[in-house]
């Protein structure tokens, strides 16, 4: 599974990188930074990765299967 984000969208609230932190992190002017863009989420990080998605306020992330 791999996620996308709709830079656009995102608003840097945190709530990906506080259920995610191995995945997704917050840079010093609130950016989104996404460690695995483009590439498979390790399996052992797949239910944190869902749970970051649905816990986006804004929907700025996708599962893409």
């Amino acid at each position: 599974m791999q996620i996308s984000v709709d830079r656009d969208r995102c608003e840097g609230h945190g709530l990906c990188a506080e259920q995610a932190p191995a995945i997704f992190d917050l840079d010093d002017d609130a950016e989104l930074v996404h460690h695995f863009e483009g590439v498979e989420i390790p399996p052992e990080q797949l239910a944190a990765a869902r749970t970051a998605v649905t816990s986006c306020p804004v929907a700025a992330l996708r599962e893409l299967r």
